[in-house]
């Protein structure tokens, strides 16, 4: 069956697409329909942004949609300069990868140099039934004020993300050690929560 992942950043979808297409789940992207819907995430946190995007999607589409939004709780930081839901849009402009390594990179920079970093995940699947949310958290990192060279296209923030455990930057980490912090990610119970909610 097919199921609109209400994203247009294909990091996200990769992350799920192959279990998912175990389970006979086709994921559409916005890219791959013709609707170009504008939308407003005007929500007080992940789930309420997840749950924009998935109604917004599936009233237009009638496709079973996936919302997901993510927020960004920086340690020790003063509210007026937590990310939040706002980690891609600042003053009002939604930057770039680069954009985003730089203004994040001098943030960390006027606070230290080091900044102890949490995820807060929401994610919303709306169809025919209804709309069902899960919501988790991915901490047991820190981000610092310099880069390394290699980047994840639609993931700018992990080029300045260290994992304490192996003391590297994410986008470092052997596969061996990528597989270990995966199971961080909770991907076995939102790939359960996906299937059971959309089929």
């Amino acid at each position: 069956m097919k199921v609109l992942f209400a994203t247009g950043n294909p990091a996200k979808v990769k992350k799920y697409q192959k279990a998912l297409e175990k389970e006979g789940i086709e994921l559409l992207t916005i890219r791959d329909i013709p609707e170009n819907i504008k939308i407003d995430e005007n929500g007080t946190n992940a789930v309420e942004n997840a749950i924009i995007k998935a109604k917004s999607y599936y009233e237009i589409t009638q496709i079973p949609t996936i919302g997901m939004d993510n927020n960004l709780f920086l340690e020790d930081l003063p509210q007026d300069e937590q990310p939040g839901t706002h980690v891609k849009r600042i003053d009002g402009k939604e930057l770039n990868d680069e954009e985003m390594i730089d203004y994040y990179t001098t943030l960390v920079k006027k606070h230290g140099g080091k900044l102890n970093a949490k995820w807060v995940y929401g994610m919303a699947i709306c169809n025919k039934s209804g709309t069902y949310t899960t919501s988790w958290n991915k901490g047991n990192f820190y981000m610092v004020d310099k880069p390394c060279k290699e980047r994840n296209p639609g993931y700018p923030l992990d080029s300045i993300s260290i994992i304490p455990k192996y003391n590297k930057y994410s986008l470092e980490l052997t596969e061996q050690e990528k597989e270990e912090t995966k199971k961080q990610d909770n991907i076995e119970e939102i790939i359960h929560f996906i299937v059971q909610h959309v089929k």
